[in-house]
């Protein structure tokens, strides 16, 4: 039981300072950040707030950010290394973000870019959690080896009798059963007491790391902005990260059905086949692979859309020409 106080009080502290940093909006609650510390559980209450998630990121995303005298950092900062776990997921929800502007401004080739001190202090504490955590082991996996049978596998019967002695065994051969190939997916962590820019790439990776672990638990507005992040940093360098959702217009004139060249879109696919056939990507330039792929997709989206409405029409000119039935005569009874 004082447990359980002790991390309510502790988190409706961190809400009432959060509250004081942020600027106060325009609605007609004057404070509905505090507001969110009456809850019975104002960690989730928080966490799962959009005005709030709204509020703290447009501070984080300001022109002054991530200095060393931010008091937003600092928040952050204290709210993780307070080891309460609702209030780490609330810091875990703000760190694509952070890293997102982070990465950008460490990149910029602007000379007016200020400290990113307090950026790098909130990754930095997440990045020493994790190598505490992993306690200087790296992360493996184990690679089966598909030469020998699994659990699942049932081996074959030989019905002939092999005699006892008639194998020969050879003294020189290893009678060890091969074990499985050990993958490391990520080396021993080091500690560090800054970000170093052969370490930031590092840091920064373990960061988001730590925030995929808990992803279930974010709510769906960070998992946006992650994905944002993600995209960003893909896509920087290939022009072309925007035609992924092109849709083009498609203006179908539909020949007459009796001809038996258009049924069912055959014509419009076998031209997207050959069109297929006609790409040719000259090199591996990965910006060249994503522009084919696109240019496939809108393709294939093209027929698709053509072959639906040819579809439509000659549904519409069927029903058009189907001659109606005449109406037998109604037959009235009448009792005399």
């Amino acid at each position: 039981m004082h447990s359980w106080w002790e991390s309510i009080s502790k988190a409706r502290s961190r809400i009432h300072l959060l509250s004081t940093l942020l600027p106060v909006p325009e609605s007609d609650d004057p404070n509905p950040i505090s507001s969110l510390a009456d809850s019975d559980a104002p960690a989730r209450s928080l966490l799962s707030s959009p005005t709030a998630y709204t509020a703290v990121s447009y501070s984080l995303t300001a022109h002054s950010s991530g200095a060393g005298d931010d008091p937003l950092c600092n928040w952050l900062y204290d709210t993780f290394i307070s080891s309460d776990p609702d209030l780490r997921l609330v810091v875990l929800a703000f760190i694509p973000l952070v890293a997102g502007v982070y990465m950008s401004r460490i990149h910029s080739i602007s000379s007016l870019t200020p400290s990113l001190a307090g950026f790098e202090a909130v990754l930095l504490a997440l990045y020493s959690s994790e190598t505490r955590s992993r306690a200087g082991k790296p992360v493996i996996v184990s690679i089966p080896d598909l030469s020998q049978p699994s659990l699942y596998h049932t081996p074959r019967v030989n019905n002939s009798k092999k005699k006892p002695n008639s194998a020969k065994v050879n003294p020189n051969s290893g009678s060890q059963a091969s074990r499985p190939a050990v993958g490391i997916v990520s080396p021993p962590l080091e500690p560090q007491t800054a970000i170093k820019s052969t370490k930031r790439a590092t840091i920064v990776g373990v960061a988001l790391d730590c925030y995929y672990k808990q992803i279930s638990q974010m709510p769906s507005w960070s998992k946006v902005d992650f994905c944002k992040f993600a995209g960003d940093w893909a896509g920087q360098d290939c022009n072309c990260k925007s035609e992924f959702d092109h849709k083009p217009e498609v203006t179908v004139t539909v020949p007459d059905s009796s001809d038996g060249i258009f049924e069912d879109g055959i014509e419009i696919e076998r031209n997207v086949v050959e069109d297929m056939k006609n790409l040719e990507i000259h090199d591996a330039n990965p910006d060249n692979v994503v522009k084919g792929l696109i240019q496939l997709d809108n393709r294939a989206r093209e027929a698709a859309a053509a072959a639906a409405a040819a579809s439509a029409a000659n549904t519409t000119g069927s029903n058009a020409n189907t001659p109606s039935k005449a109406k037998k005569p109604e037959i009235l009874l009448v009792s005399k």
